[in-house]
């Protein structure tokens, strides 16, 4: 300090490092929103993400825990010894029905949401009024979860929307005979991705990663288990414009249509647009698979098929959330007939073909099918 008078000090500013040492001063996944949001003043739905993504990240840490321990603390394998299934039909492993618990009172005790819904939910879940808040969830809790007795990896997907915009009712539904709070509940969740405030996943792998986008781009954050935080290892993430990999689930190739089966077949004979010949990766769990796919660029997809005509995802809480960073990142998302972003739900567990990855990869598949 500079000596000014009869012993006082003058405080001297000292300039801010021009370069922050990430060993001593991380950016953490909570200080990014923070930072986010002091940049953002105006836009209300970013200071509301502060909290919603301190609840999320909390449950992601917490599911984590549970994936990496589930071998050793007897949670692999059916939910009540089997013989539990959910709305879809699926038979539920413990896994599934702890990790809805853990997002479930996570994210009801943020104050910030309305409505939650869940793929091992039946039904859209009103917050009660204590709690409530203005914002829809809608998860799929743990991802790929016959994948873990193998030590796969498994994650959790997740889509906020604005409840002020609401769609229309489920056509499967009688209003007749619902009360006002379900109606307001199933509108509040029944809306298309364009109305999508924020979505993410968090992969639970070799390291735990959170990937999510509130609309202004893509960041990804890996989990440091020595300190307990997300940490941003992965700034604005962008897809390539064109990949070197497919990954479909081949054994279902004979039931696809005809425009997909010759798509697939000059990604692997080098007479697509790129000349190249692809290279084939498909682990099956579609957090992993989509993750890749942003990364190294190409072409995920799980299409319709004879058997299945709208494909096995779900629109609302697997197709949106991931078509949404996708683009986010620069990439397409399609169904094959149209963007799947546009796509209007009329039921919470509506299922629809998905195809993404590379914006030249995806287009080059929906010329061919308007052709």
């Amino acid at each position: 300090g500079v000596r000014v008078g009869r012993g006082r000090v003058a405080v001297r500013m000292v300039a801010a490092p021009a370069k922050v040492d990430t060993e001593t001063s991380p950016m953490t996944l909570t200080r990014f929103m923070i930072e986010e949001a002091m940049k953002n003043v105006d836009l209300e739905h970013l200071q509301d993400m502060q909290n919603l993504m301190a609840s999320i990240q909390l449950a992601c840490k917490k599911i984590a825990s549970l994936v990496a321990r589930a071998g050793i603390t007897d949670l692999t394998g059916m939910q009540d010894g089997g013989g539990s299934v959910n709305v879809q039909g699926e038979e539920q492993k413990k896994l599934d029905v702890l990790s809805n618990e853990v997002l479930k009172n996570a994210l009801r005790f943020s104050g910030k949401m309305g409505v939650i819904a869940s793929e091992e939910e039946d039904e859209p879940v009103v917050v009660d009024e204590v709690y409530s808040g203005n914002y829809v969830a809608v998860f799929d809790p743990l991802d790929g979860s016959s994948n873990i007795d193998a030590a796969v990896a498994t994650g959790t997907i997740f889509g906020i929307f604005d409840e002020g915009d609401v769609g229309c009712l489920a056509e499967d539904h009688d209003p007749s005979s619902m009360t006002d709070e379900e109606i307001k509940c199933l509108t509040g969740t029944l809306q298309p991705g364009s109305n999508l405030v924020a979505a993410g996943y968090c992969m639970y792998s070799s390291s735990t990663m959170m990937v999510f986008s509130t609309g202004n781009g893509v960041n990804g954050f890996t989990l440091d288990p020595q300190i307990g935080e997300f940490i941003l290892t992965h700034p604005d993430m962008k897809i390539p414009p064109r990949g070197k990999i497919y990954s479909f689930n081949e054994a279902n190739s004979i039931a696809w249509d005809p425009t997909l089966q010759k798509y697939v077949q000059a990604l692997k004979d080098g007479t697509n647009k790129s000349g190249e010949k692809y290279s084939s990766r498909y682990i099956g769990s579609l957090v992993a698979d989509v993750h890749r796919t942003i990364l190294y660029g190409g072409v995920f997809g799980y299409p319709g098929d004879a058997k299945n005509p709208n494909g096995k995802l779900r629109l609302l809480y697997e197709c949106a959330p991931m078509s949404f960073l996708v683009e986010q990142a620069g990439g397409a998302a399609t169904t094959g007939k149209e963007r799947v972003m546009e796509v209007q739900p009329n039921a919470v567990h509506q299922r629809l073909p998905l195809i993404l990855g590379s914006k030249e990869d995806v287009e080059e598949l929906v010329e061919m099918y308007k052709a």
